[in-house]
């Protein structure tokens, strides 16, 4: 049973990675067809993507699956063979394919007979599409070809020829000659040199080899350029071109395509563009071509919650050893601590090792975000463009899917909110097509994305009297609100600008909803905007949540963890230097105001006897806030595995998780970024109303 589940999942995780392939290629068309230059070839691997899918699906019984891809292939080989033309309306239920088949997975994987309610529906629009017609008539007989090489084309690439010459492009013949060791590589090359002057056809062996160790082909190559440049850029040694001669073109007659009975049987095989060169004189072999083993995540935990117990064990080492040599055992003590430096190397060669398995690029979730925003904008009717930078900033894998729902909402949010419609834009002295930029980097410990529009901006005025009208704020309080807090109103749950909802956003739901996931994965949002300009979501999050370095701190006799990746430094509080500034306590820390928790009274803990003489600040930073967390001792450094909280605990605000000691007691995990939010936004009233109810 268990080798059947372990199949099944393996069929879950290709089919996703092909369904991605696809999603990126309908991306790359869709840019390449609105800048007026449509690529073949990501045509023909969207649609090799859905064949494999279908054998996939087939394979595993996967009945809705393989009824949409066989619908979508049907489509892609129209598109592939020429027979339709690529428009933006043939890409929309393409589009749509790629949620279905990810929604149809979901349900075959929770073990749903039914299929979602949204296949009918796209498997008619893709049937309902009708057959296009070839135009391709007489353009074979515009070139002198070779009949043998006629004879072996395949449909796809004798549809590339005749679309070729029928976009006057030149033909050419690439006599070229390579050692069959280094085949793979050699081709590889050579397309990579043609890619930029040209489309290769197809490759044909000669049958003529200089030697055993050696094979010849002919590539059959369209191109622009004249002879002279691609003798320039690609001719070689190895690499000869040869121009291929026109005949006298003839009018009105058919495509000159032999049957399939008249191939000569002896033909050898001819590799499609992109497929693996043929294995001629090669020995064959059994080993797997990939190198690449997939994970299941939750494994992936396992082996991390072992990292987690082994650190205990070194902790417990430590003791042991203060223990030792308080006992006089010098000589053990020093071999215990050689034998413990070896550990410490080897268990973080170990924890770097798994979280490096962990991580994976934000490029993920940016392909669906693309997705999300070519359909949004067309319902809309709105120009949009999207430019991403950073995709290969790496993330853990669970916080980049935690993540996609809310940069979902925000990408929605930025096109009805933010971009303005074409008129309105112009007449402001904008261009008539909106821009979303978004921008993942590392900084530090943290990752940061960004999420920015050149549309109206947040009119933060208007939000405020909104504000007052709904009850959430009284006019004295909004009269002293800053600019910064008064765009935080945003976040507010059921609160709007937009005063008619539509069905893509508006109705004020969706960035508390934001906010709080954000949070829930150790991760905090500032807001910027300026009315006319634009508007700037940046999301600082931590690169994993598996395991952190943690500076343990104690307060009111309990032990609390702060990640180390928001402590800046920890320095002694002295009480007396402390003062009132808008409602919070601050003190001077380098001439500049650190406005102070006392975590002792914020987490409303009995303290059974007077404060230490000696406390500290530990000053943590998130975002583009800072505060002093003022405790009572500094414990030291220690690495630590976070568990959640579970469900009971998990409206509980502040914390982010707990962690084992090692020594049979458990320490919260403080979460910076919630504390820095109740402290700074929510104000001593709506702290206290939001944690009773939290």
């Amino acid at each position: 049973m268990d080798g059947i589940d372990g199949a099944r999942e393996e069929f879950y995780s290709e089919a996703q990675e092909l369904i991605d392939t696809l999603s990126r290629n309908l991306l790359a068309l869709d840019a390449a067809q609105k800048a007026g230059l449509p690529d073949p070839t990501l045509i023909n691997e969207a649609f090799r993507a859905v064949h494999t899918l279908k054998g996939l699906a087939g394979l595993f019984g996967s009945t809705g699956t393989s009824r949409l891809a066989h619908a979508t292939e049907d489509l892609l080989d129209e598109l592939r063979l020429g027979r339709r033309e690529l428009r933006a309306e043939l890409l929309d239920p393409l589009f749509r394919s790629v949620d279905v088949f990810t929604q149809i997975l979901l349900r075959d994987k929770q073990g749903l007979d039914e299929p979602p309610p949204t296949l009918e529906p796209l498997l008619s629009a893709l049937r309902g599409l009708e057959q296009g017609e070839v135009a391709e008539q007489g353009a074979l007989e515009q070139y002198a070809l070779d009949p043998g090489v006629l004879a072996v084309l395949t449909e796809y690439e004798e549809h590339r020829l005749r679309a070729s010459i029928l976009a006057g492009l030149a033909l050419y013949k690439l006599r070229v000659c390579f050692d069959l060791t280094s085949i793979d590589r050699a081709l590889d090359e050579l397309k990579e040199r043609a890619k930029p002057y040209g489309e290769i056809i197809t490759y044909l062996p000669t049958g003529e080899s200089p030697s055993v160790d050696t094979i010849e082909l002919d590539v059959l190559f369209a191109s622009a350029a004249d002879l002279s440049t691609l003798v320039g850029a690609l001719g070689t040694d190895r690499v000869v071109v040869e121009p291929i001669a026109r005949s006298r073109p003839r009018e009105g007659l058919a495509p000159s395509v032999l049957p399939p009975a008249a191939l000569a049987p002896s033909a050898p095989a001819v590799p499609q563009a992109g497929d693996a060169a043929p294995e001629v004189g090669l020995e064959r072999s059994l080993k797997a071509v990939s190198q690449t083993v997939r994970v299941d995540i939750r494994k992936l935990d396992h082996l991390m919650n072992i990292v987690g117990e082994l650190s205990l064990v070194r902790s417990a080492l430590q003791r042991w050893g203060e223990r030792l040599r308080a006992e006089g055992h010098r000589a053990l003590v020093t071999e215990l601590q050689r034998l413990g430096r070896t550990f410490d190397r080897r268990l973080l060669e170990l924890q770097d090792g798994i979280l490096e398995v962990r991580m994976v690029p934000l490029g993920q979730v940016f392909d669906r975000l693309a997705r999300v925003l070519r359909q949004v904008s067309r319902e809309l009717g709105k120009d949009i463009r999207l430019v991403i930078t950073g995709a290969e900033t790496e993330l853990d894998k669970l916080i980049v899917e935690e993540l996609s729902d809310p940069l979902m909402h925000m990408i929605r949010n930025a096109i009805d909110h933010g971009i303005e419609g074409a008129e309105q834009r112009r007449a402001v002295g904008k261009p008539a097509a909106g821009t979303i930029a978004l921008n993942a980097f590392q900084k530090g410990n943290h990752v940061m994305i960004e999420i920015e529009d050149d549309g109206g901006g947040i009119d933060a005025a208007a939000l405020v009297a909104r504000a007052v009208r709904m009850g959430v704020l009284d006019a004295t309080e909004a009269s002293q609100m800053s600019h910064r807090e008064a765009l935080e109103l945003v976040f507010t749950p059921g609160l709007s600008t937009k005063l008619e909802a539509s069905d893509v956003s508006g109705r004020g739901v969706g960035m508390d909803v934001v906010k709080t996931n954000i949070a829930r994965l150790g991760g905090v949002i500032d807001l910027e905007s300026e009315p006319g300009i634009g508007t700037k979501l940046a999301i600082t999050l931590p690169t994993t949540l598996a395991i952190v370095s943690a500076l343990m701190v104690e307060v009111a006799g309990q032990i609390y963890a702060v990640p180390l990746a928001v402590v800046s430094e920890a320095l002694a509080f002295d009480g007396q230097e402390t003062r009132r500034l808008e409602g919070r306590e601050v003190m001077s820390l380098r001439g500049a105001s650190l406005t102070l928790c006392q975590l002792a009274v914020h987490l409303r803990l009995a303290v059974a006897e007077p404060a230490p003489e000696r406390r500290f600040v530990v000053v943590s930073g998130f975002g583009a806030r800072r505060m002093g967390l003022v405790v009572d001792r500094l414990i030291g450094q220690q690495d630590i595995v976070v568990k959640p909280l579970g469900h009971s605990l998990a409206a509980v605000r502040g914390f982010s998780g707990a962690t084992d000691l090692g020594d049979q007691r458990v320490a919260l995990v403080l979460d910076v970024g919630a504390l820095i939010e109740e402290v700074f936004v929510l104000g001593d009233a709506a702290h206290d109303a939001w944690r009773l109810h939290g």
